[in-house]
Formats: structure tokens, C-alpha cells, sequence
């Protein structure tokens, strides 16, 4: 069955038809997408993961246009209508929309204007008036319907009838609705005002007052921003082309003369459009404009996500993590090098001189005490005064301190995980303890985080939620799996994200793990209750033991390829670790001589790149990033400074860069660059460090205006 998709999927993609083949058998046996795009290369020709995850998507997108014409076919069998012309025409509807434009007339409907008058036996009129012939005279035919019994007692109520009749007619007529369609697609705008009265409680919204905008150009952040003051009752919202276009088009597939009978199939065309078709296609595209505005905001989340994630990690180091506060001190955690707590305290920094000596005392004596080797600060509130208050201490000069975006540690103080892992700490122990690991290891830490409340991208709670945790999980999934997990220090959170593992066998390793100490090999993996032969051969090649029985384990080198490694080593007459360490002895190896009908040279190429760098993290090297000093709230800006900032977050109209002063500085799209910027992140990605000019404070509204462009506009 599943064979019938390939052409079409291969066609919509541009991708030959048998790596679109190969992907779906792959899929169909429960090989995830990472699996598939590091070690299945011969298989999919080397299909990267968006072009394997663009072809699960649009299988599934067939697979359920498929089950809708099933339960059509089916609906209509057990109507009894069911002709050979209408199963082929539904048997080649392309589209969910189409499909459901042919299914409309034999729908199970409530009772409508039509049903009623069919009931009244009004329906020969009608189809007398849509015949349009000259001959036919509507009162004098209409006359005839006049039965007070069956309620219609004037001339008029029986042609009325009939137009209604007619009206619906023209509103199921699938050539009308199609063509409909393109129109609204080409020409309808989107047109919102503010509801009365509620012009200063919806001031948020107030560019969208009075606002119109072709539905073909509108970008995603202002669909969603109009739908949003809908929703909160700001904002009154409709999306059509032009009427008279729109009646003028349906008169042209219609109206065959312009008689008697053919003013009353206008009429009934005008009321079809008012009371039915333009209702049902302004829904219509309401919806495809809301999944294509949904699409694009959540791959700029996604995108951001992916940044975020892949964040330089500073790795296992000393780590002292403060939380900054005022009122309520500073929340102070040690953690060693694989992010166990050691100890945690309050200080206090701003109450008086002799609480911040004792503070600068116990922070410089557990530098000491637990060889501290960097001190990381939260972003949070006080956090410029913290950064400042630890500078000015007599630390080692080798001792790094770095600022931590926060984002998130709130949530997972709160979160289940945090509470299994620290039953018997406070949230603000725990926040501490996240910002901590989150410098060590951004990715590893983050991964406990639901990824919609890290707060990178735009619009993320009106968005089709079970899209974006789709989309979001499939991003968190290749991250953690190009990275690599180390099987005995991760987390359950960590472990659920590499391939083949999940909730339940996530937790089976850690009990494993628990109960047995450390694994000293991949194979040992065999023996985790629940982990069978499928789910360890996704799994391990993502799963690293360092210091283990077979130096391959700590590498991407799959398991099932060490037996090409071993023949490597032995044709050279050396042991796999000379291999690893000896580039001149890599330099002899012809991996020509190794291709067989399962390994081609893709697979031993990434063999050989991994042999040279072993468990190679992917990610940039870590650098320490600062501030301007004496720049630490937005009272401290002044038009045309200069200064240093990271990307936070990317939108459809620009980037949020923060600069040091607890609030992040919008760069409008339009001041991204001195060029044209269609897109923002053609430009900026999130944690990019850049430069940009102060345009405008407005600390009022707590608006900071930034720019990127070489001479900005200053506002003064």
C-alpha cells in the first residue's frame, strides 16, 4: 500500500525514488530519524535529517488523507449513493480540501433554509429557475407551489424557497468552491478593528485598530498577532476578497441569460455568497492561513532551539552557581565536575558592609575549599550587581566567571525531575543548581525543560500545539543524538531523547545502572531489562562509555561496524587504540578495500573521521562573553552607545539582544543590516554575539531599540 506514495513523494520532493523507498522501509521498522541519517547513508543515499524528516511528514499527510477517503467511501456505500463516477472522483481528489468539496453535498447536515423548503416541495421550482429558459415565467410557476398545508402561502415564500434551494446548490458546487478558493487565496484581505470601547484596554493591539492586509503577503507574526486580539475580544477580525468580485465570478460559472429565471438564480447566487460560501471559505482560510502562519513561527522556534541547544559547553569543570537577588540574598550552590551539589548557602550583597564581607569570605573560601574553576551568575534580577560584586574579589585570575541565561531554571526547579532529583532542597537551591550544569552543559541541562517554556521564538501559545511539541522534540532528538550521550553520568531526561530509548527504557538503564554501577561496555546494554536487539541497535552508536573495554565505545562508531575496525587494525598489524592515536597509520588505510553490499564508502568515511576524533562534540569551542561595565540597567543608556550583546531570540521581526541590562533590546528586522533583510535569521541565530547601536529607551513602556546597520538613526 505504502509503495503507492513513493512516486508522488518522491516527485513533491525532488528526491529520486529509491532513497524515498528505502526511507519509508527504515521508518516502517521503527528506525528513527537520526538512526536513519547517521548510519543508514548507503540505504538513503545520504539523505540529511530534513530531507528524512520531510518524507516522514508528507507519508503521514497521505496516510490520513487516505483514512478520510476511506470513511467517505464508506458513508457514501452505506447511503446508497455511491455511483462509479463519484468513487473515481474521490479516488482522485490530491487534497483533504477537494476531497471534502465532493464529499459536501452528501454530508449528514442539521436542517437548513434548503431542507426546509425541499419539505415544502419546493424542490422542482427550483430546478425549473436554474434551467434559465426564456420561457419560463418565475410568478406564474411559482403560483403553482402555493400550498398553505405545507406552509407556503404567497408566491414570494415559494420562490424564496427555491432560491434557497438554489443557493445551496451553488454553495456544495465543487468548480464554484474551487474557484472561490483561488480567489480568496489571490485577493482576500485580512481586515481588523478595534471593538468598541476597548481601545485602552487592547492598546497592545493598537497597529492592528484599523488594519488591512493582502492575505498573500501577510508574514506570520502579524496573523497571529490579529488572531490573538480576536481571541482576547480586542479585535474584530474578517478575511474576503472583494465582494463583487466574488459575485460577478460565481455569475460567470452560473447564469446562462439574464431573464426572468436568471435574476432569480442571481439573487440566489448573491445570498449563497453572503449567507454560505463566503462563511465556509473566510473558515477555510482562516485555517490554511493559521497553519501556514503556525509553520513558520515554529521553525523560527525550532531553529532558535537548535541554537540554544548547541550551545558551546565550558564541560566538566568546578563549578560555584549563584542565583543572584536582592531581598532575598543570593542563592549559592557548588557543584564537581560531573554537576553533583556539593554544597549550597545564602549571601547577602546589598543589605549591609558586614553581610557582604561574610559573603566575599565564603565565597572566596569555597573557591578554595572545592577548587572552584569558573563561577556562574544568572541573568536574572541583581545579577550585574552580582557579576561586578565577584569581580572585584581577590579570585585567581584563572578562575572564569560567566554570565548564564536563566531562562527555564524556574520551570525546572519546579518540575518533576527537579523534585526526584532533590527531594529534600527548595526551588531555589535547585534554580541554582540548573544554572550551574547549564554552563557546563547547556544541552544535557536544558533537555529537562519543557522546550516551549525556554522562551526562544514568537507567538508560541497560539500555535498548533501538538505541531510545535512534534517539531520541538524532533529538534531536541537530533541535537542530544548529535552530541552523543555519556550512558554513565546522564540524566532519565537526557537518556529519553537518543534514538530508540524513550520513558520507560530510559528508566530502565538508570535502575540498571543503579543496581550494577557503571557500564563497562555497549554490549553490557544487551542486559537492561526491555532494551532488545532493535532498540540497542538505534540506540548505541548515540550512547558513549569513555574508559571502557573497547575504546570504540566512546566514539560514534556503531557497534555493528567494529568488526570493520578490528579488520582494519589487524591488516595493519596494529591494535585498534594505534589506530586511533596514529594518524600516519589512518593515512594507510584504502577504505575502498573494505566496501561490502551493506557498507559503501559513506559509512567509512564517518568510521574513519571518528577513528581521528573520537565522541568529537560538535559544538564551538567555549568563550567567555562580557559585558560593558558600568552598563547594568536601561537608566544607564544613553542613544548611540555602542555595545556588546548576545541574540536571545529570533522572530519574523527581528532579533532580542541582551545587553547587560535585564531587559532585552529589540533589533528591528529593518535595522538588522545596511542590505535589504528578508529574513532575520539570514542574518542573526540565537547566542551570536554581536554589537549593536542604542536608538531608543522608552523606559516607560520598557522598550530598548537597538540596531545593527554601520549609521543608525539615533533618536535623541
Amino acid at each position: 500500500m505504502i509503495e503507492l506514495y513513493v512516486p508522488q513523494i518522491a516527485k513533491e520532493l525532488s528526491l529520486a525514488e529509491e532513497r524515498v523507498r528505502a526511507t519509508i522501509k527504515l521508518l516502517e521498522v521503527g528506525s528513527t530519524i537520526p538512526f536513519i541519517a547517521r548510519y543508514r547513508k548507503e540505504a538513503t543515499g545520504s539523505l540529511d535529517e530534513v530531507a528524512l524528516t520531510a518524507i516522514r511528514d508528507r507519508l503521514k499527510q497521505l496516510l490520513e488523507l487516505d483514512k478520510r477517503r476511506a470513511a467517505i467511501l464508506q458513508s457514501l456505500e452505506e447511503q446508497g449513493k455511491l455511483s462509479d463516477e463519484l468513487k473515481a472522483k474521490i479516488l482522485s481528489a490530491e487534497n483533504m480540501a477537494v476531497l471534502e468539496d465532493i464529499y459536501l453535498p452528501f454530508r449528514p447536515k442539521r436542517r437548513t433554509r434548503a431542507t426546509v423548503a425541499k419539505e415544502k416541495g419546493l424542490d422542482p421550482l427550483a430546478r425549473l429557475l436554474w434551467t434559465q429558459g426564456d420561457e419560463v415565467d418565475p410568478q406564474k410557476e411559482a403560483a403553482r407551489f402555493i400550498d398553505p398545508q405545507k406552509g407556503v402561502m404567497t408566491v414570494e415564500e415559494a420562490l424564496a424557497g427555491a432560491r434557497d434551494i438554489i443557493a445551496e446548490w451553488v454553495n456544495e458546487d465543487p468548480l464554484a468552491r474551487a474557484k472561490m478558493r483561488e480567489l480568496f487565496e489571490k485577493k482576500a484581505e485580512f481586515i481588523s478593528k478595534v471593538m468598541r470601547g476597548k481601545d485602552k484596554d487592547g492598546i497592545k493591539f493598537k497597529d492592528y485598530f484599523d488594519w488591512k492586509e493582502p492575505v498573500v503577503s501577510a508574514p506570520s507574526h502579524r496573523i497571529l498577532a490579529m488572531r490573538r486580539g480576536e481571541k482576547e475580544s480586542f479585535l474584530t477580525l474578517r478575511v474576503l476578497p472583494p465582494e463583487d468580485e466574488a459575485i460577478s465570478l460565481l455569475k460567470e460559472i452560473f447564469i446562462k441569460k439574464n431573464n426572468e429565471a436568471g435574476q432569480e438564480v442571481q439573487a440566489a447566487i448573491a445570498d449563497s455568497y453572503k449567507r454560505l460560501l463566503s462563511l465556509s471559505l473566510e473558515t477555510e482560510i482562516r485555517l490554511t492561513t493559521k497553519e501556514r502562519a503556525d509553520k513558520e513561527a515554529i521553525k523560527i522556534f525550532a531553529q532558535n532551539l537548535r541554537q540554544l541547544l548547541m550551545a558551546p559547553a565550558l564541560g566538566q569543570k568546578n563549578v560555584l552557581a549563584l542565583d543572584p537577588g536582592f531581598r532575598t540574598g543570593c542563592k549559592l550552590v557548588c557543584l564537581d565536575r560531573q554537576g553533583k551539589l556539593v554544597f549550597h548557602d545564602t549571601v547577602y550583597l546589598t543589605d549591609s558592609e558586614k553581610l557582604k564581607q561574610e559573603a566575599a569570605r565564603t565565597i572566596l573560601d569555597l573557591c578554595a575549599r572545592f577548587q572552584i574553576e569558573c563561577i556562574a551568575i544568572g541573568n536574572g534580577t541583581a545579577s550585574r550587581e552580582t557579576e561586578s560584586f565577584v569581580r572585584s574579589l581577590a579570585v585567581p585570575k584563572s578562575l572564569q566567571v560567566v554570565m548564564v541565561n536563566e531562562s527555564g531554571a524556574s520551570i525546572y526547579s519546579a518540575s518533576e525531575a527537579a523534585r526526584e532529583e532533590f527531594p529534600d532542597k527548595d526551588i531555589t537551591v535547585r534554580g541554582s543548581v540548573s544554572i550551574g550544569r547549564r554552563l557546563m552543559d547547556p544541552l544535557a541541562e536544558l533537555v529537562k525543560i519543557d522546550p516551549k517554556s525556554i522562551g526562544v521564538g514568537q507567538y508560541q501559545h497560539d500555535v498548533d500545539q501538538q505541531l510545535l511539541k512534534d517539531s520541538l522534540d524532533d529538534v531536541v532528538m537530533s541535537c542530544v543524538n548529535l552530541v552523543g550521550v555519556e550512558v554513565n553520568t546522564a540524566s532519565k531526561q537526557l537518556l529519553i531523547y537518543v534514538s530508540g530509548i524513550g520513558p520507560t527504557r530510559a528508566q530502565a538503564i538508570l535502575d540498571y545502572r543503579n543496581a550494577n554501577g557503571a557500564f563497562a561496555s555497549r554490549e553490557q546494554l544487551r542486559d537492561v531489562p526491555g532494551l532488545g536487539p532493535k532498540a540497542f541497535e538505534q540506540a548505541a552508536g548515540f550512547l558513549r562509555i569513555r574508559d571502557g573495554e573497547n575504546p570504540l565505545d566512546a566514539s560514534a562508531v556503531h557497534p555493528e561496524s567494529y568488526g570493520i575496525v578490528d579488520r582494519m587494525a589487524r591488516d595493519l598489524g596494529c591494535r585498534v587504540p594505534d589506530l586511533m592515536k596514529s594518524e600516519n597509520t589512518r593515512r594507510q588505510i584504502n577504505p575502498e578495500k573494505y566496501i561490502s553490499d551493506t557498507v559503501g564508502l559513506p559509512t567509512l568515511t564517518d568510521i574513519l573521521a571518528e577513528l581521528a576524533k573520537p565522541g568529537r562534540d560538535p559544538r564551538e569551542q567555549f568563550e567567555i562573553f562580557r559585558f560593558k561595565e558600568g552598563i547594568e540597567k536601561p537608566e544607564d543608556l544613553k542613544p548611540g552607545m555602542k555595545l556588546p550583546g548576545i541574540v536571545t531570540n529570533v522572530t519574523a521581526f527581528g532579533a532580542f539582544v541582551d545587553i547587560g541590562v535585564h531587559l532585552d533590546g529589540l533589533v528591528h528586522i529593518s535595522e538588522l543590516a545596511d542590505k535589504y533583510v528578508r529574513r532575520p535569521e539570514e542574518i542573526v541565530s540565537v547566542q551570536q554575539r554581536v554589537t549593536v547601536t542604542v536608538v531608543e529607551i522608552d523606559l516607560e513602556r520598557k522598550r530598548i531599540s537597538l540596531s545593527m546597520k554601520s549609521k543608525p538613526a539615533v533618536k535623541r
